[in-house]
C-alpha cells in the first residue's frame, strides 16, 4: 500500500552529494558529513552523530569550489535503519545574500530553469 507524502518545503531541493562540515553553534567540535540534497531553504545530510531538532548549526558547504556558510536549524532527525547514522533535515536561518544567489543560480542550472 502506497503512503501519500505531503511536501512541506517552500523551496524545491536537488539531489547533491558533497562533503559538508557542521558545528553546533556554541560548541567547538565539528562534524563531517555528506549532503543528500540542497535547496534555497535548507539541506539534508547523513551524520554519524544525532543532533536534536531545534539545534542551531554553523555549516560549511562547498558548491563548485565556492564555500557557502549558512546558519541552520535542525528541523527533523531520523535514525537510519540497521545503522548508527542519522538523516538530518536543516532549515537555513541565516544565509549571506550573495551566497544564496550563487546557490539559486546553481540550482536553476541543475534543474534547467536558467
Amino acid at each position: 500500500m502506497a503512503t501519500s507524502f505531503e511536501e512541506k518545503r517552500s523551496f524545491p531541493r536537488i539531489r547533491l552529494r558533497i562533503p559538508i562540515h557542521c558545528k553546533v553553534r556554541g560548541e567547538g567540535e565539528c562534524s563531517n558529513a555528506v549532503s543528500d540534497n540542497i535547496g534555497l531553504g535548507g539541506i539534508g545530510f547523513i551524520n554519524d552523530k544525532f543532533i536534536a531538532p531545534q539545534t542551531f548549526l554553523m555549516l560549511e558547504v562547498n558548491v563548485l569550489s565556492r564555500l557557502l556558510s549558512p546558519i541552520g536549524r535542525i528541523a527533523w532527525a531520523n535514525s537510519l535503519p540497521h545503522s548508527n547514522r542519522y538523516q538530518l533535515g536543516v532549515e537555513f536561518i541565516e544565509f549571506d545574500p550573495q551566497e544564496k544567489n550563487f546557490l539559486k543560480d546553481y540550482i536553476d542550472i541543475q534543474t534547467g530553469k536558467f
